[in-house]
C-alpha cells in the first residue's frame, strides 16, 4: 500500500530526529515592530504569504521507518498565537527574553505543521513577534527567503510543480548527493576558492580527468585531509560552557552597533567584517570566563558554523542544504589586534575546504540510518564542540510589516546533543547585533556574555585608532 504524502529528504529527517530533552531543533527568532501590529491583520498576512509554501501546511508522519510530509488543514489561529507578557523588574526586553527562553524548550505539536508564531501585541511602544520553526522544514538561508515574503512589498512563492519523490535510498543518494556536488556545492565552493570547485567538477567529469591530473591529485588530498580533520578533531578546551546541559534556556542580545564602524575597523586592519565580529565574540566569551574566575590563557573553544550550499535563487524551495565548518575561537588571546589577526588566519585556512560538503554528506547518510546509529555519528562532532554560531547579513534598509517598521531582528539556530551555547550575529538596517542562547546549567547568564561584546568592540576600535598607520 502506497503511503500518502511526499517523502522527507534524509538530511531533513536527520534534523527531525535530533530533538532531545536538552535541545529542540527549532530555529527561533524575534522581531520588534513599531507601531504595534494587530493580531487579525497578522493572521491574514500569514495565510496569504506563508501558507502558499507547502511545508507550512504539511505535518510530519513517521510510519514503518519512512518519514513523509502530509497535507494538513491549517487553522491559522493554532499557529499564530496571542501573548501577554507579565511585568519584569528589569523592563520589557527582559520579559521578552524570559518568554523566548521558555518557548525555546516548548516542543511544537507533531500533529500539526511544525511552526508557530507568538504575537506580543503590546511591547515597549510597539509589538514583538516570536517565531518558531522546526529545522526539518528549512535551514536559515531558506527561511530568510520566507521572511522576505512576509514583509510589505514581498510576494508569495511562485507556483511550482511538486517533484516526484525518489523511489529508494539509492535513487535518493543520486538525487541528493551527486547532483548537489555537481551543481549546488560547486557554485558555493567557487565563492570561497575556485581551485576546489574546479577540482570537484573534474572529479565528476572523467572526460576532463586526463587533462587535470594535478587538480585531481590536489582534490583527493583535500578530501582526505579534510575528512581526517573532521574525524580526528581534538577536543576543544574544557570550560564551564561545556558539559551536560539541563532542560532550560535563557537568551540575551545587545543593542545594535553601527555597521559602518565595524566596516571601518576591518578596512583599517585589512580584515573582513566577519573577522572583526568573530574576534569580538571570542573576546566577549574570554572576558566572561575571566569574570567567573577561570584561567583562560591558551583556552580555545570550537564553534560549528553553517555554510550555505545552495544557489540563493533556489532558497524558496526550503529544505536543508548547508554544511558545517569548525572554527576554533581564540578566547584566551587578550590582545584585540592579535586576536583579530588570528581569527583572520583561521578563517582564511577554511577557504576552499571541502569540509562543508563532507558535513552535508554525513548528515545525509545519518538520515538513512536508524536513530541510535545517527546519534553515534553526530556525537563524534558534538562532543568536540562548545557552540553553534551563525553570522547572517540581512537587508541594509529597515523593512516594514503591516505598515509598521521592523526595528530589530534576532534569531538563533538550534544546538544539538550536549552543546549548550548558541551564538548569533545578524546585520540589519545598517546595524549589527550579537545574541546568545545559553543552557541554564552551562551558561546561566548569557547576558553576562552579551555585556562584554560592546566593550570588546570599543577596545578593538580604540587600539585600531592608536596604531601607527604611517603617512
Amino acid at each position: 500500500m502506497k503511503l500518502a504524502g511526499e517523502s522527507m529528504s534524509k538530511v531533513d529527517t536527520a534534523w527531525l530526529r535530533m530533538d532531545s530533552a536538552s535541545n529542540l531543533m527549532m530555529i527561533l527568532g524575534v522581531w520588534t515592530l513599531r507601531p504595534a501590529v494587530r493580531y487579525e491583520a497578522l493572521c491574514r498576512r500569514m495565510e496569504e504569504r506563508l501558507l502558499p509554501y507547502p511545508r507550512f501546511r504539511q505535518r510530519v508522519v513517521e510510519e514503518g521507518g519512512a518519514t513523509r510530509w502530509v497535507d494538513h488543514e491549517v487553522d491559522i489561529r493554532e499557529h499564530v498565537l496571542r501573548e501577554k507578557l507579565p511585568r519584569h523588574k528589569d523592563g520589557p526586553q527582559a520579559a521578552l527574553q524570559k518568554r523566548i527562553g521558555e518557548l525555546a524548550m516548548t516542543p511544537l505539536d507533531r500533529g500539526r505543521p511544525l511552526w508557530q508564531m507568538h504575537l506580543v501585541e503590546s511591547h515597549d511602544g510597539g509589538s514583538a513577534l516570536i517565531i518558531r520553526i522546526h529545522h526539518c522544514i528549512a535551514d536559515g538561508i531558506a527561511l530568510i527567503s520566507v521572511t522576505m515574503s512576509l514583509v510589505d512589498g514581498g510576494a508569495p512563492p511562485p507556483a511550482r510543480a511538486r517533484k516526484p519523490a525518489p523511489a529508494d535510498a539509492e535513487a535518493w543518494l543520486a538525487d541528493h548527493l551527486v547532483k548537489p556536488l555537481a551543481a549546488v556545492a560547486i557554485k558555493a565552493l567557487a565563492s570561497a576558492g575556485d581551485g576546489a570547485a574546479r577540482s570537484l567538477a573534474l572529479l565528476l567529469d572523467p572526460q576532463k580527468g586526463l587533462h587535470g591530473s594535478m587538480d585531481l591529485a590536489h582534490t583527493a588530498y583535500q578530501l582526505v585531509s579534510d575528512a581526517a580533520a573532521l574525524l580526528l578533531m581534538p577536543d576543544d578546551s574544557p570550560t564551564r560552557l561545556k558539559g551536560k546541559p539541563g532542560k532550560a534556556k535563557r537568551v540575551a542580545w545587545c543593542p545594535p552597533l553601527p555597521l559602518d564602524e565595524v566596516r571601518a575597523i576591518g578596512k583599517a586592519l585589512n580584515c573582513s567584517i566577519n573577522d572583526v565580529l568573530l574576534s569580538c565574540v571570542a573576546g566577549a566569551i574570554g572576558q566572561y570566563l575571566r569574570a567567573q574566575g577561570d584561567e583562560v590563557e591558551g583556552v580555545e573553544i570550537r564553534a560549528m558554523i553553517p555554510v550555505n550550499l545552495r544557489p540563493l535563487e533556489s532558497a524558496h524551495q526550503l529544505g536543508n542544504q548547508f554544511g558545517l565548518v569548525p572554527l576554533v575561537l581564540p578566547v584566551g588571546v587578550a590582545n584585540p589586534i592579535e586576536r583579530v589577526y588570528e581569527v583572520r588566519r583561521r578563517m582564511n585556512a577554511l577557504k576552499g575546504s571541502t569540509q562543508p560538503l563532507l558535513a552535508f554528506a554525513v548528515l545525509a547518510l545519518a538520515g538513512l540510518l536508524v536513530k541510535p546509529a545517527q546519534d553515534a555519528i553526530m556525537d563524534t562532532f558534538r562532543s568536540k564542540t562548545t557552540a553553534v554560531m551563525t553570522n547572517v547579513p540581512g537587508p541594509r534598509e529597515k523593512l516594514k510589516v503591516l505598515g509598521s517598521t521592523l526595528e530589530q531582528v534576532m534569531f538563533w539556530v538550534p544546538q544539538s546533543g550536549d552543546i549548550g551555547l548558541g551564538v548569533s550575529i545578524l546585520s540589519y538596517g545598517g546595524s549589527v547585533q550579537f545574541g546568545v542562547m545559553g543552557d541554564t546549567v552551562l551558561c546561566p547568564s548569557p547576558q553576562a556574555i552579551i555585556d562584554q561584546f560592546e566593550p570588546e568592540f570599543a577596545k578593538l576600535s580604540l587600539v585600531t585608532l592608536m596604531l601607527p598607520w604611517g603617512d
